[in-house]
């Protein structure tokens, strides 16, 4: 089978594609045939070292992907062959809180990802995508889909009338958006491009903030909506700070995404508002089949940008890095 191989994470040149035996099934596990994987700004990270450090050169990258049950191993009872299935990528979360454990099967970081024509993984972590997804499609809930679950759902407790924040239009972002409207609550989005504002718009965003023209967006959103509920703060502390400032009193902040880099956010607000302030990882099994359940029944569809050939991988990582797409950009096998 083919596969793509990190290499020495000099950057994203150092993407190699290879032959591999296809992976046996041991038990408790089964075999996924890959249709699709999609990116996330991590995979840009691990390409540059830059995500907990280096990986084996062998490590095959992404942690987002979807596909089709074509082998169980003994003892497997919770999928059949040909169940269409997408996998948590902290493939030990199952339920319950978070534990740094989780970091150790990790897969495109700890563990062999989703870049290849098959995988094998516990099969406890698989969970069946929405009956009337592409795989393209799918491939974009198991990071993305869960991550925003845990922030906006399990952090939040969003209900109609609140107010939610997200910064950019990535694929978190998008995502956001479409679980705030879900639930009646207001959306508020920033960019820097007008052009993405106006996509945002149609998506159903309430207020849109172009950030390079207004440098105190804090200051926009806060007079245009009152206060936010809810923060899906995707670029960091770098603009933690006035994330904050934006909130209502008793606002919850999902701390996503390093995306900004580093800075000293103003941490006085998180008192004075009485905010709550929680680093999110990603989701857990559970969280992920929430998170499909509501996606079938209020019939979201995800955002993707531009689709990529397996072997043009390289090339979607180059358009994720450009920061052109609004929501996923996806590899198709």
């Amino acid at each position: 089978m083919k596969a793509w191989e990190v290499g020495d994470q000099k950057g994203l040149g150092s993407l190699r594609m290879v032959e591999r035996d296809p992976p046996i099934a041991g038990h408790g596990q089964a075999v996924v045939a890959i249709k699709a994987c999609a990116l996330n700004h991590r995979d840009l990270m691990v390409m540059r070292g830059g995500y907990g450090g280096p990986k084996p050169e062998t490590r095959i990258p992404l942690g987002d992907g979807a596909g089709e049950v074509i082998t169980i191993g003994e003892g497997v009872t919770n999928v059949s062959l040909g169940d269409n299935v997408c996998a948590t990528h902290f493939t030990g979360w199952i339920d319950g809180a978070f534990k740094p454990s989780y970091f150790g099967h990790d897969l495109g970081s700890t563990a062999d990802g989703t870049l290849a024509e098959q995988i094998v993984v516990p099969a406890a972590c698989l969970v069946k995508t929405p009956m009337n997804f592409t795989p393209e499609e799918s491939s974009t809930l198991p990071i993305t889909g869960a991550t925003v679950w845990a922030c906006v759902q399990a952090l939040g407790q969003v209900k109609a009338g609140d107010t939610v924040l997200t910064l950019g239009t990535g694929g978190v972002s998008v995502f956001a958006l479409q679980f705030a409207k879900m639930n009646g609550a207001r959306a508020v989005i920033t960019s820097s491009s007008d052009e993405k504002l106006e996509r945002m718009k149609a998506l159903g965003a309430d207020v849109t903030v172009n950030y390079r023209d207004n440098p105190d967006w804090e200051k926009e959103v806060l007079e245009q909506t009152g206060g936010v509920d809810i923060v899906v703060e995707t670029v960091g502390t770098s603009t933690l700070g006035k994330s904050m400032a934006a909130c209502a009193p008793n606002g919850r902040i999902g701390l996503i995404g390093a995306l900004g880099g580093q800075g000293q956010p103003n941490m006085g607000g998180l008192l004075l508002k009485n905010l709550v302030l929680k680093g999110i990882t990603s989701g857990s099994k559970t969280m992920l089949e929430e998170c499909v359940a509501a996606i079938e029944v209020n019939g979201i569809d995800p955002v993707i940008d531009k689709v990529f050939s397996f072997e043009d991988a390289p090339e979607a990582y180059e358009y994720l890095d450009s920061a052109a797409h609004i929501g996923k950009v996806v590899i198709k096998l």
